[in-house]
Protein backbone atom coordinates (compact mmCIF):
# COMPACT_ATOMS: atom_id res chain seq x y z
CA UNK A 1 0.00 0.00 0.00
CA UNK A 2 1.25 3.48 -0.85
CA UNK A 3 2.36 5.34 2.26
CA UNK A 4 4.74 8.02 3.52
CA UNK A 5 8.04 6.21 4.04
CA UNK A 6 10.25 9.11 5.17
CA UNK A 7 10.03 12.81 5.91
CA UNK A 8 13.08 15.04 5.92
CA UNK A 9 13.76 18.71 6.51
CA UNK A 10 16.99 20.60 5.92
CA UNK A 11 17.23 23.27 8.65
CA UNK A 12 20.40 24.87 7.22
CA UNK A 13 20.31 25.16 3.45
CA UNK A 14 22.93 22.97 1.79
CA UNK A 15 23.76 20.96 4.91
CA UNK A 16 22.48 17.86 6.72
CA UNK A 17 18.93 16.57 6.74
CA UNK A 18 16.89 15.85 9.84
CA UNK A 19 14.55 12.84 9.73
CA UNK A 20 11.22 13.65 11.37
CA UNK A 21 8.09 11.66 12.17
CA UNK A 22 5.75 14.52 11.29
CA UNK A 23 5.89 17.91 9.61
CA UNK A 24 3.41 20.75 9.43
CA UNK A 25 2.60 22.43 6.15
CA UNK A 26 3.13 26.18 6.59
CA UNK A 27 0.86 28.97 5.39
CA UNK A 28 3.36 29.42 2.54
CA UNK A 29 2.79 25.82 1.41
CA UNK A 30 6.26 24.63 2.46
CA UNK A 31 7.23 22.27 5.28
CA UNK A 32 7.92 23.78 8.69
CA UNK A 33 11.62 24.25 9.42
CA UNK A 34 12.86 23.46 5.91
CA UNK A 35 15.75 25.68 4.75
CA UNK A 36 14.90 27.96 7.67
CA UNK A 37 18.53 29.07 7.94
CA UNK A 38 21.06 29.87 5.24
CA UNK A 39 24.54 31.25 4.86
CA UNK A 40 24.49 34.58 3.05
CA UNK A 41 27.43 36.52 1.67
CA UNK A 42 27.76 39.50 3.97
CA UNK A 43 28.03 41.99 1.09
CA UNK A 44 26.13 40.08 -1.59
CA UNK A 45 29.31 40.10 -3.63
CA UNK A 46 29.64 38.17 -6.83
CA UNK A 47 26.29 38.41 -8.59
CA UNK A 48 24.95 41.92 -8.03
CA UNK A 49 22.19 40.76 -5.72
CA UNK A 50 21.52 42.37 -2.35
CA UNK A 51 21.62 38.88 -0.87
CA UNK A 52 23.49 35.89 -2.21
CA UNK A 53 22.52 32.65 -0.55
CA UNK A 54 25.20 29.97 -0.43
CA UNK A 55 24.13 26.41 -1.15
CA UNK A 56 25.86 23.12 -1.89
CA UNK A 57 26.82 24.32 -5.36
CA UNK A 58 28.78 27.23 -3.87
CA UNK A 59 30.22 25.33 -0.88
CA UNK A 60 32.08 22.36 -2.42
CA UNK A 61 33.46 21.22 0.97
CA UNK A 62 30.02 21.01 2.60
CA UNK A 63 30.63 17.30 3.29
CA UNK A 64 33.38 18.21 5.79
CA UNK A 65 31.00 19.53 8.44
CA UNK A 66 28.09 17.90 10.26
CA UNK A 67 25.31 20.18 11.45
CA UNK A 68 22.85 19.35 14.23
CA UNK A 69 19.98 21.64 15.19
CA UNK A 70 17.89 21.91 18.32
CA UNK A 71 15.20 24.17 16.89
CA UNK A 72 13.27 24.52 20.16
CA UNK A 73 16.31 25.88 22.00
CA UNK A 74 17.79 27.59 18.90
CA UNK A 75 21.09 25.77 19.38
CA UNK A 76 23.36 24.61 16.57
CA UNK A 77 26.16 22.06 17.02
CA UNK A 78 28.90 21.73 14.41
CA UNK A 79 31.55 19.07 13.97
CA UNK A 80 34.19 18.73 11.27
CA UNK A 81 36.07 15.83 9.76
CA UNK A 82 39.15 17.20 11.52
CA UNK A 83 37.52 16.56 14.90
CA UNK A 84 36.58 20.14 15.78
CA UNK A 85 33.29 20.56 17.67
CA UNK A 86 31.49 23.84 18.35
CA UNK A 87 28.13 24.78 19.83
CA UNK A 88 26.29 28.08 19.46
CA UNK A 89 23.15 29.53 20.96
CA UNK A 90 21.60 31.32 18.00
CA UNK A 91 19.30 33.36 20.22
CA UNK A 92 22.22 35.00 22.04
CA UNK A 93 25.30 34.61 19.81
CA UNK A 94 24.31 34.43 16.12
CA UNK A 95 27.40 36.44 15.22
CA UNK A 96 29.70 33.78 16.65
CA UNK A 97 28.09 31.11 14.49
CA UNK A 98 28.42 33.37 11.44
CA UNK A 99 32.10 33.89 12.21
CA UNK A 100 32.65 30.11 12.49
CA UNK A 101 31.01 29.53 9.12
CA UNK A 102 32.95 32.40 7.57
CA UNK A 103 36.19 30.67 8.51
CA UNK A 104 34.85 27.37 7.16
CA UNK A 105 33.65 28.84 3.85
CA UNK A 106 36.65 31.12 3.46
CA UNK A 107 34.90 34.51 3.24
CA UNK A 108 32.62 36.65 5.43
CA UNK A 109 29.12 35.19 5.69
CA UNK A 110 26.06 35.67 7.86
CA UNK A 111 24.00 32.81 9.25
CA UNK A 112 20.54 34.19 8.61
CA UNK A 113 17.08 32.98 9.57
CA UNK A 114 13.90 33.62 7.62
CA UNK A 115 10.26 32.64 8.13
CA UNK A 116 8.31 30.59 5.55
CA UNK A 117 8.91 30.10 2.68
CA UNK A 118 12.38 30.54 4.16
CA UNK A 119 15.31 29.91 1.79
CA UNK A 120 13.76 27.32 -0.52
CA UNK A 121 15.10 27.58 -4.07
CA UNK A 122 11.69 28.00 -5.66
CA UNK A 123 9.42 30.21 -3.53
CA UNK A 124 5.79 29.53 -4.36
CA UNK A 125 6.31 25.78 -4.67
CA UNK A 126 5.80 23.24 -1.93
CA UNK A 127 7.54 20.06 -0.75
CA UNK A 128 9.69 17.93 -3.03
CA UNK A 129 8.41 14.36 -3.47
CA UNK A 130 10.10 11.16 -4.61
CA UNK A 131 9.39 7.46 -4.23
CA UNK A 132 11.66 4.96 -2.53
CA UNK A 133 11.62 2.87 -5.71
CA UNK A 134 12.79 5.87 -7.76
CA UNK A 135 15.79 6.32 -5.46
CA UNK A 136 16.57 2.60 -5.68
CA UNK A 137 16.38 2.74 -9.48
CA UNK A 138 18.69 5.74 -9.72
CA UNK A 139 21.16 4.19 -7.27
CA UNK A 140 21.33 1.10 -9.50
CA UNK A 141 22.67 3.20 -12.39
CA UNK A 142 25.92 3.94 -10.57
CA UNK A 143 28.49 1.75 -8.86
CA UNK A 144 28.76 2.30 -5.12
CA UNK A 145 25.62 4.48 -4.83
CA UNK A 146 23.30 3.05 -2.19
CA UNK A 147 19.68 3.83 -1.41
CA UNK A 148 20.71 5.95 1.56
CA UNK A 149 23.35 7.62 -0.57
CA UNK A 150 20.70 8.48 -3.16
CA UNK A 151 18.53 9.98 -0.42
CA UNK A 152 21.40 12.20 0.67
CA UNK A 153 22.27 13.20 -2.87
CA UNK A 154 18.75 14.18 -4.00
CA UNK A 155 17.42 15.69 -0.75
CA UNK A 156 13.65 15.26 -1.01
CA UNK A 157 11.23 16.31 1.72
CA UNK A 158 8.67 13.54 1.20
CA UNK A 159 9.47 9.93 0.27
CA UNK A 160 6.63 7.62 -0.73
CA UNK A 161 6.91 3.85 -0.29
CA UNK A 162 4.81 1.01 -1.70
CA UNK A 163 4.76 2.42 -5.26
CA UNK A 164 6.79 1.72 -8.44
CA UNK A 165 9.79 3.69 -9.60
CA UNK A 166 8.95 7.14 -10.99
CA UNK A 167 5.41 6.90 -9.57
CA UNK A 168 5.58 10.61 -8.76
CA UNK A 169 5.98 11.53 -12.44
CA UNK A 170 2.37 10.57 -13.16
CA UNK A 171 1.26 13.78 -11.45
CA UNK A 172 3.01 16.07 -13.92
CA UNK A 173 1.19 18.03 -16.55
CA UNK A 174 -2.48 17.16 -16.03
CA UNK A 175 -3.48 18.89 -12.80
CA UNK A 176 -3.72 15.67 -10.80
CA UNK A 177 -2.18 14.97 -7.44
CA UNK A 178 -2.30 12.76 -4.40
CA UNK A 179 -3.51 12.92 -0.84
CA UNK A 180 -1.48 11.85 2.22
CA UNK A 181 -3.16 12.10 5.59
CA UNK A 182 -5.06 15.36 5.36
CA UNK A 183 -2.67 16.97 2.87
CA UNK A 184 -3.23 17.27 -0.87
CA UNK A 185 -0.23 17.59 -3.19
CA UNK A 186 -0.44 18.77 -6.80
CA UNK A 187 2.40 17.97 -9.18
CA UNK A 188 3.92 21.12 -10.71
CA UNK A 189 7.23 20.28 -12.39
CA UNK A 190 10.11 17.83 -12.33
CA UNK A 191 13.11 18.93 -10.32
CA UNK A 192 16.09 19.68 -12.53
CA UNK A 193 19.33 18.81 -10.79
CA UNK A 194 22.60 20.64 -10.23
CA UNK A 195 26.15 19.43 -9.62
CA UNK A 196 25.46 18.38 -6.00
CA UNK A 197 24.03 14.88 -6.69
CA UNK A 198 27.18 13.94 -8.60
CA UNK A 199 29.28 14.32 -5.43
CA UNK A 200 29.71 11.68 -2.76
CA UNK A 201 27.94 13.12 0.32
CA UNK A 202 30.71 11.86 2.62
CA UNK A 203 33.82 12.69 0.63
CA UNK A 204 32.75 15.22 -2.00
CA UNK A 205 34.33 13.08 -4.73
CA UNK A 206 32.42 13.44 -8.04
CA UNK A 207 31.29 10.60 -10.28
CA UNK A 208 32.74 11.21 -13.74
CA UNK A 209 30.08 11.57 -16.41
CA UNK A 210 27.29 11.54 -13.83
CA UNK A 211 24.99 14.01 -15.57
CA UNK A 212 25.21 12.38 -19.00
CA UNK A 213 24.72 8.85 -17.72
CA UNK A 214 21.85 9.95 -15.50
CA UNK A 215 20.02 11.72 -18.34
CA UNK A 216 20.53 8.77 -20.70
CA UNK A 217 19.18 6.23 -18.21
CA UNK A 218 16.35 8.53 -17.15
CA UNK A 219 15.07 8.89 -20.69
CA UNK A 220 15.50 5.18 -21.42
CA UNK A 221 13.48 4.12 -18.36
CA UNK A 222 10.56 6.55 -18.58
CA UNK A 223 7.42 4.60 -17.66
CA UNK A 224 4.48 4.66 -20.06
CA UNK A 225 2.50 6.94 -17.74
CA UNK A 226 5.09 9.72 -17.99
CA UNK A 227 4.51 12.67 -20.32
CA UNK A 228 7.95 13.37 -21.87
CA UNK A 229 6.82 16.90 -22.71
CA UNK A 230 6.74 17.67 -18.99
CA UNK A 231 10.56 17.59 -18.98
CA UNK A 232 12.82 20.36 -20.21
CA UNK A 233 15.67 17.86 -19.91
CA UNK A 234 16.17 14.43 -18.40
CA UNK A 235 18.70 15.40 -15.77
CA UNK A 236 15.66 15.63 -13.51
CA UNK A 237 14.24 13.49 -10.73
CA UNK A 238 11.57 13.88 -8.03
CA UNK A 239 8.78 16.41 -8.42
CA UNK A 240 8.09 19.83 -7.01
CA UNK A 241 4.57 20.26 -5.74
CA UNK A 242 1.94 22.75 -4.72
CA UNK A 243 -0.06 22.30 -1.54
CA UNK A 244 -3.38 24.15 -1.98
CA UNK A 245 -4.57 26.57 0.68
CA UNK A 246 -7.11 24.12 2.11
CA UNK A 247 -4.30 21.75 3.13
CA UNK A 248 -1.98 24.34 4.63
CA UNK A 249 -1.70 24.11 8.38
CA UNK A 250 -2.25 20.34 8.22
CA UNK A 251 0.30 17.82 9.49
CA UNK A 252 1.90 15.06 7.44
CA UNK A 253 3.12 11.93 9.24
CA UNK A 254 5.32 8.95 8.46
CA UNK A 255 3.01 6.02 7.76
CA UNK A 256 0.15 8.12 6.37
CA UNK A 257 -1.69 6.37 3.54
CA UNK A 258 -1.21 7.89 0.09
CA UNK A 259 -3.84 7.80 -2.65
CA UNK A 260 -4.24 9.57 -6.02
CA UNK A 261 -6.95 12.22 -5.88
CA UNK A 262 -8.37 11.25 -9.25
CA UNK A 263 -8.24 14.67 -10.81
CA UNK A 264 -7.00 14.87 -14.36
CA UNK A 265 -8.02 11.26 -15.11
Amino acid sequence: MAHIENLRVYPLKGFDAVDVESIEITDAGTVEGDREYALVDSDGAGDGDAERVLNGKRIPNVHEVTVEFDREREVIELSTDAGERSRFDLATEPGAASEWFGEFVGRPVELRRRGPPSFVDRPGLGPSVVSTATLEAVASWFDDVTLEGARRRFRANVEVGGVPAFWEDRFLGDGSGFVAGGVRFEGVKPCGRCVVPSRDPDTGDPIDGFRGRFAERREATLPEWVDPDAFEHFYSVMILTNVPAASRGETLRVGDDVSPDGRGE
